[in-house]
């Protein structure tokens, strides 16, 4: 290759790395967002002894995002795997509110 060449797919290259970093950005940012909401939802499923899980909705939103994936031209095995470890990381919190309120009974 030649030096301009290489200097071409440098700029290409740091171009695409500076877009990643700033959805990398965004993905943690969003997925703290998302967090603070969960972490409600665990408050007031402790509060009213409601279980830490909901396999209803988890399978619904299993479902959503497999079909949001496919619209993104995303691979939906890979958003599925994506939301299982969420939902997992939901869950754990969850379970943690419950015993938190319960052992403040």
């Amino acid at each position: 290759m030649t030096s301009d060449a290489v200097r071409q797919a440098a700029d290409l290259l740091r171009g695409h790395r500076e877009s990643i970093d700033r959805l990398d950005a965004i993905l943690v940012f969003t997925l703290a967002e998302r967090f603070k909401h969960t972490q409600s939802v665990g408050v007031l499923k402790a509060q009213h002894g409601l279980p830490p899980s909901d396999p209803a909705r988890e399978s619904v939103q299993i479902a959503r995002l497999e079909r949001l994936a496919e619209e993104a031209d995303l691979d939906p095995a890979f958003a599925r795997k994506f939301l299982n470890f969420i939902i997992s990381e939901v869950i754990r919190h969850h379970e943690r509110h419950l015993e938190n309120h319960s052992q403040g009974d």
